[in-house]
């Protein structure tokens, strides 16, 4: 498959970087809670890419507040950092890959990660394996025993993350022996940079760091991963812990309708998706108005999210089949 052009983080509490307060009411203190609300203030922890465009949008339209709750994004790098301090009960809620929170769930039984609302499926053109300008790669046969940058802060953390499942995904449907690479886990701010000093030689990246690698060294597209075994694959949702769910229904119920409205919002307005990704997910407005979305489901398929899981199976992301019923909160 030849070169595509298209037309057109962290260790710990202290990695993670506060990006907006919203107030549900008068600034002067919290709000009394409305509807039987357990709880109304929120710390919600994401990868600030477009997969996450209806936290944004929620934030900026006020959605939240109209559930009555006071919402604190917080940006982490990767979502290693983030499920960690989650099952620390540091965070109420977490958007971010599914890959993650699936293999959670399968390895410790004692995690049970819930997905309280679906987030993103992909699309082309939103995620992307990239290489420098510059490279002599122009087939996916190319990146056989290369060096591919992917999600994650630690070597552990590169085996099992949706960058290496797409990857893998890629390389296989294209008779490329899996395995005959090496993946390379980073912060994706730092992987156009990485392969433009030959650290790296590729990068798998989805939206809207594509746009920025692009802008900013010249990285070009070599394959887009919403091809054959992996095409239109769930990518991420909003999750939350069994123990918390159980303990905040009410509240768990409000940050689901917010969410789910934010959700119709970005399916039909990407001005809005844009307008978010400005406001609170710190992304400059070229990038934002340029980078090419998901589509933001507002029902959680479980077909689909079997087929995700599935997928990691066969590439030893799990130790044994995985049901992902038990995961959708109805």
């Amino acid at each position: 498959m030849s070169r595509l052009f298209r037309p057109r983080p962290l260790a710990g509490l202290a990695a993670l970087v506060g990006m907006g307060l919203l107030a549900a009411g008068c600034s002067g203190g919290s709000p009394a809670a409305p509807g039987g609300l357990e709880k109304t203030n929120l710390n919600v922890a994401a990868v600030p890419s477009v997969d996450s465009a209806a936290l944004y949008i929620a934030a900026d339209r006020g959605l939240f507040a109209a559930e009555g709750l006071h919402v604190s994004i917080l940006q982490t790098k990767v979502e290693s950092t983030a499920i960690d301090s989650q099952l620390q009960n540091h965070f109420d809620v977490t958007a971010g890959p599914y890959v993650s929170y699936i293999r959670e769930n399968a390895v410790d039984s004692k995690a049970g990660f819930r997905v309280l609302a679906p987030g993103s499926i992909m699309q082309s053109n939103n995620q992307e394996i990239l290489v420098p300008k510059t490279s002599r790669i122009t087939t996916i046969g190319g990146l056989a025993g290369a060096k591919i940058a992917v999600d994650g802060t630690s070597a552990a953390d590169g085996t099992d993350t949706l960058g290496t499942l797409l990857v893998s995904s890629v390389l296989s449907d294209n008779a490329v022996q899996v395995g005959a690479h090496q993946f390379v886990p980073m912060q994706f701010s730092g992987m156009a940079t990485a392969m433009a000093q030959g650290k790296v030689a590729a990068a798998w990246m989805p939206e809207p760091y594509v746009t920025e690698a692009e802008e900013t060294t010249g990285a070009v597209p070599l394959a887009d991963p919403n091809q054959g075994s992996s095409q239109n694959l769930p990518v991420s949702g909003y999750m939350v812990t069994a123990s918390w769910l159980k303990k905040y229904p009410h509240t768990a119920a409000a940050f689901r309708a917010a969410i789910l409205k934010a959700q119709a919002i970005a399916a039909r307005n990407p001005a809005a998706v844009q307008q978010g990704m400005e406001n609170f997910a710190d992304k400059n407005p070229q990038s934002a108005v340029i980078a090419t979305d998901p589509e933001f489901p507002t029902q959680q398929s479980a077909v689909l999210l079997q087929r995700l899981a599935s997928l990691m199976l066969t590439f030893g992301m799990l130790p044994q089949k995985y049901d992902v019923n038990q995961m959708i909160v109805k």
